[in-house]
C-alpha cells in the first residue's frame, strides 16, 4: 500500500497503517544495542559486525531467490548503495566499537539524534517541506536528546559518543535513501539487495574476524548475535521501511525520537544500568515532541 505523501493527511487508515508498520521498526531497532552488548559478551566487536551483516545477507539473498526477485534496475543501485554504507557498514560497525567505551544507555541517547539528521536529509534529496511547526518539534526533541548526553556524560563527549555520532551520520543518510526508495519498490528487497551487495566485504571479513578474535559463544552472546542477524538487520526494517514509503521519511523519522527511551528502558531492565533522575523527564518531553510532529502537516 502506497500513498502519495499530499493525500497522507487525507488517508487516516493509511497513516495507521503507515505508523503502526514505522513503530514497529522502532521498537525493533530499540533493542539492536542492548542485543550488541550481550553479542560482545562472547564475541570481538568486528567478529560481530562482520557475522551479523555476512548471516543477514545470506538470508536476504535466500528471501531473493525464492521469490524470484529481479535485479534492481540502474536508477536503483545508487540508493542502495547508501543504505548499505549506511545502515549495513557504518552503523552496525561504529555502534558495536561504541559500546567498547560507552554504555548501551550512552549511545541509546546519542541515537536520538538520527530523527531530525534523517528528515534533514530527506527534505534536501526530496525537496518536501514541512511546516514550522514540525520543525520545531523535532528540533526541540533533538535539543531534549543532546541536553540529556550531555547530563550523563558530564559534558564531555566520549569516544563512544563520537562512534555513535558517526553511526548516526551513517544510518540517517542509510533511512532517508531506503524509505525513498521503499516507496517505488517493496520495503524488504531494499534492505535484502543492500545485504547482498555487501556479502563479497562481510564474508571473507567474518573469516578473518573469528580467525583473529577469541571467540566464547555463551548463550547470552549467541542471542544477542542472533536477534543482530534476524530483526535489527534484516526483519525490522521491512517494517520501517514499509511504514515510511506510506507516511513519508520525515514523518516516520520522527518516531525514532522514542527509539533512546525505548533502548533506556531495555538497559534498565535487562542490562542492570542505572537510571537517572532526568531520564522520565527527557522521556516525557520526546514523546511530546513525537507527538507534535505526527500531527504536523
Amino acid at each position: 500500500m502506497r500513498v502519495q505523501n499530499s493525500a497522507i493527511d487525507e488517508n487516516p487508515v493509511a497513516v495507521r497503517t503507515g505508523t503502526t508498520l514505522a513503530a514497529l521498526g522502532v521498537l525493533s531497532f530499540s533493542f539492536s544495542l542492548p542485543a550488541t552488548a550481550w553479542a560482545l559478551d562472547g564475541f570481538g566487536p568486528w567478529t560481530v559486525t562482520a557475522v551479523r551483516c555476512a548471516l543477514a545477507g545470506l538470508l536476504a539473498a535466500v528471501a531473493l531467490r525464492v521469490a524470484r526477485v529481479p535485479l534492481p534496475d540502474r536508477r536503483q543501485i545508487a540508493p542502495i548503495l547508501v543504505v548499505a554504507l549506511g545502515c549495513v557498514v557504518l552503523f552496525p560497525l561504529l555502534s558495536t566499537l561504541a559500546l567498547q567505551t560507552t554504555s548501551t544507555g550512552n549511545a541509546a541517547v546519542v541515537v536520538g539524534a538520527m530523527p531530525i539528521a534523517t528528515a534533514a536529509y530527506a527534505a534536501v534529496r526530496t525537496g518536501v517541506r514541512h511546516s514550522p511547526v514540525f520543525w520545531a518539534a523535532a528540533v526541540a526533541g533533538t535539543a531534549v536528546v543532546v541536553a540529556f548526553t550531555f547530563l550523563r556524560s558530564g559534558g564531555v563527549p566520549s569516544t563512544g559518543d563520537l562512534y555513535m555520532i558517526g553511526a548516526v551520520v551513517g544510518g540517517a543518510a542509510g533511512y532517508a535513501e531506503g524509505g525513498r526508495l521503499a516507496a517505488r519498490t517493496p520495503g524488504w528487497r531494499v534492505i535484502a539487495w543492500a545485504l547482498v551487495f555487501s556479502l563479497p566485504v562481510f564474508v571473507p571479513a567474518s573469516a578473518l574476524a573469528l580467525a583473529w578474535e577469541p571467540a566464547h559463544p555463551t548463550p547470552t552472546a549467541v542471542t544477542g548475535l542472533a536477534y543482530l542477524v534476524l530483526i535489527s538487520q534484516f526483519g525490522g526494517f521491512v517494517a520501517w521501511y514499509g511504514g515510511m514509503a506510506i507516511i513519508g521519511v520525515a514523518r516516520g523519522s520522527q518516531l525514532q525520537l522514542a527509539q533512546p527511551v525505548l533502548t533506556l528502558s531495555w538497559a534498565v531492565l535487562l542490562l542492570g544500568e542505572p537510571l537517572t533522575p532526568a531520564a522520565p523527564i527527557a522521556a516525557v518531553a520526546v514523546l511530546a515532541c513525537i507527538i507534535v510532529t505526527q500531527r504536523a502537516r
